[in-house]
């Protein structure tokens, strides 16, 4: 066992200890989990077969009726659904070129798949922190055959466009002759900023990939949704990318629990941010982006060292059995870390007042500056 997955495993079981917890969720154990699929399943008959019936099935069913589209088809991951999207809009539109945002999935987290997996291209939409609008991608010097948004942007503080913004960049695109697909990996709660629901944003689309595990608890896993042409030709390239699990049911049952008990709770979490982001905003030093929050994550930075933050949350957890914030990570200015925090049901149990308190003793076990 390595030093980092040691690490790892005391975090995990600290934070299962907690009886407060401010950011994220006590994750839960494998009896607990394996009980969860159980009551989802019920009498559900058989499993699913290499991606086809059971589960797996109902699932794309369920998430091609809340997008309101043709048909959905699950894949064990994200970036692989994305490759398939981003590839057909090559092969449609005869252009290898992708609009995709410096800080997008593709660019930052997949190892440049869309690259070396799929022969494509990237044109870089913007540098601000935020999705392009329309007047850059109108003024892009280089056609493009896709357009890949990112709702919200994950690595600019999970930043979303307003929805007219977002309907001019699509109408941008479109006059360009390009295919618009949404990264929805976090589309379920961004339906609360944009004002519309997820069938209305994902009927600006041509494709539309959500994830599972991100925010509605799943094991893994995602869906990419669209018209049946698109159906059609992301199992044929599910199948390449060697995405035809013998078995899927685990992460379907995981997801159908998550639409069930999760999805209906985002828009109280994304709320209850804002009351959190303004309680974390008063400490010391402390600031919050976006203010207020645009989903139920955003960014906060603290003027410590992040060994020094990772260190007190921990000794928090384990010693008082509360959870403030993890993951902090140093800046490039000296002596100001960042973390992510994310609004779930546990911090729905705490006001302004309890926040602070839980504030206050996270601070106390930093050493003196």
């Amino acid at each position: 066992m390595t030093d980092g997955y040691a690490d790892r495993l005391r975090r995990i079981s600290a934070q299962r200890g907690c009886d407060t917890v401010l950011s994220g969720t006590r994750p839960a154990s494998v009896p607990e989990q394996l009980a969860a699929l159980g009551a989802i399943a019920g009498d559900a008959a058989l499993p699913d077969s290499y991606g086809e019936g059971g589960a797996v099935e109902e699932l794309e069913g369920r998430v091609a009726e809340l997008l309101d589209v043709e048909a959905a088809v699950f894949f064990p991951t994200g970036t692989m659904a994305q490759q398939v999207a981003m590839r057909l809009g090559a092969e449609l539109t005869g252009r290898d070129s992708v609009g995709l945002h410096p800080l997008s999935h593709p660019l930052v987290h997949e190892r440049d798949a869309y690259a070396v997996l799929g022969g494509l291209r990237a044109v870089r939409t913007t540098a601000a922190p935020r999705n392009p609008t329309a007047e850059e991608v109108a003024a892009l010097d280089e056609p493009i055959g896709t357009l890949l948004l990112e709702l919200p942007l994950r690595d600019a503080g999970f930043v979303l466009p307003t929805w007219d913004e977002l309907v001019a960049v699509v109408g941008a695109a479109r006059r360009c002759g390009a295919r618009v697909h949404l990264d929805g990996a976090r589309l379920w709660e961004s339906t609360v900023h944009l004002g519309h629901s997820t069938a209305e944003v994902a009927a600006l689309a041509d494709s539309t990939y959500v994830s599972f595990y991100k925010s509605l608890g799943g094991h893994s896993g995602a869906a990419l949704a669209g018209d049946a042409e698109l159906a059609r030709y992301a199992r044929a390239w599910r199948h390449r990318h060697g995405g035809n699990l013998f078995q899927q049911w685990p992460a379907a049952l995981a997801a159908l629990a998550g639409l069930a008990r999760e999805l209906p709770r985002l828009p109280g979490y994304v709320a209850h941010a804002k009351v959190v982001a303004a309680a974390l905003a008063a400490l010391p030093g402390a600031r919050v982006h976006p203010a207020p929050p645009h989903t139920h994550q955003f960014r906060l930075w603290l003027p410590h060292p992040a060994e020094a933050l990772n260190a007190a949350n921990l000794a928090l957890a384990e010693e008082e059995r509360a959870w403030f914030v993890a993951g902090w990570r140093d800046t490039e200015v000296p002596g100001l870390a960042l973390a992510e925090v994310t609004v779930a049901g546990p911090a729905l149990e705490l006001g302004p007042d309890q926040i602070l308190d839980l504030a206050d003793r996270f601070l106390r076990r930093l050493p003196p500056a």
